[in-house]
C-alpha cells in the first residue's frame, strides 16, 4: 500500500465511499479528532499502569477506529446498491457503552467522593489522560455538530460522551494509584 497518493494535493480528501471534500470539513475534521484522541490513549497505555487498564485502553482504540470508520462514511453512500452496508464492521453497541460506565462505577467505589473540580495535574500519566479527555470532548464536540447536519449513528455519539467521564475518572484513580497530589480547585471569594 503506497503511503502518498498527492490525490490531496488540492485540499481535498475521499471519504469512505469516495466522495471527495475539503479537507477541513467538520466530517473530516470529526474523525481526525477522533483519531488524535486515539494516540493520546495511545500514550496513556504506553505508561507504568495497571495491565487491566492498558488493556481497556486497548480495547477502547478499536472502538475509536469503528467510530472512526462510521464518521468516514459518506453518509449518501452508507448503502450500497444491493442494499448491504458499505461499512461492514460491528458498530458501536449499547454494550460498548455499558463497559465504560461499569469501568467507572468500579473505579469511582474505591476513590473519595469528589467534593470540587479538579486541577489536571499531579503526574505525567495523569496529565496525558486529563489532556485525552479534553481531545474526547473537542471530538464529542465536532461529532454532534456533524450529527445536526448529517445524522450517523446515535452510539457513536453517546460512545464519545462516556468516553471523555472514563478518561476523568481514570484520571482521578491513576491520581490514587500513583499516589499523586489531586489538586482540588477551590475558587478565592471576592
Amino acid at each position: 500500500m503506497k503511503i502518498y497518493t498527492k490525490t490531496g494535493d488540492n485540499g481535498t480528501t475521499a471519504l469512505f465511499g469516495g466522495t471527495r471534500v475539503p479537507k477541513h470539513h467538520i466530517r473530516i475534521e470529526s474523525y481526525g479528532t477522533v483519531d488524535e484522541l486515539n494516540s493520546h490513549l495511545g500514550l496513556i497505555r504506553d505508561q507504568d499502569i495497571n495491565t487491566h487498564y492498558q488493556e481497556l485502553l486497548m480495547t477502547i482504540q478499536d472502538k475509536l477506529f469503528t467510530v472512526g470508520a462510521i464518521l468516514a462514511t459518506d453518509p449518501e453512500k452508507a448503502i450500497l446498491k444491493n442494499g448491504k452496508e458499505r461499512l461492514n464492521i460491528e458498530k458501536i453497541s449499547t454494550n460498548d457503552i455499558a463497559l465504560l460506565e461499569k469501568e467507572m462505577d468500579t473505579m469511582n467505589a474505591a476513590l473519595p467522593p469528589m467534593t470540587h473540580f479538579v486541577l489536571p495535574g499531579g503526574h505525567q500519566t495523569v496529565s496525558f489522560c486529563h489532556i485525552a479527555r479534553c481531545v474526547c470532548r473537542r471530538a464529542e464536540r465536532l461529532a454532534s455538530a456533524l450529527n445536526e447536519l448529517e445524522p450517523f449513528e446515535t452510539n457513536a455519539l453517546r460512545y464519545l460522551n462516556r468516553l471523555s467521564d472514563y478518561l476523568f475518572v481514570l484520571a482521578r484513580k491513576l491520581s490514587s494509584d500513583l499516589q499523586a497530589n489531586e489538586v482540588k480547585w477551590i475558587p478565592e471569594k471576592k
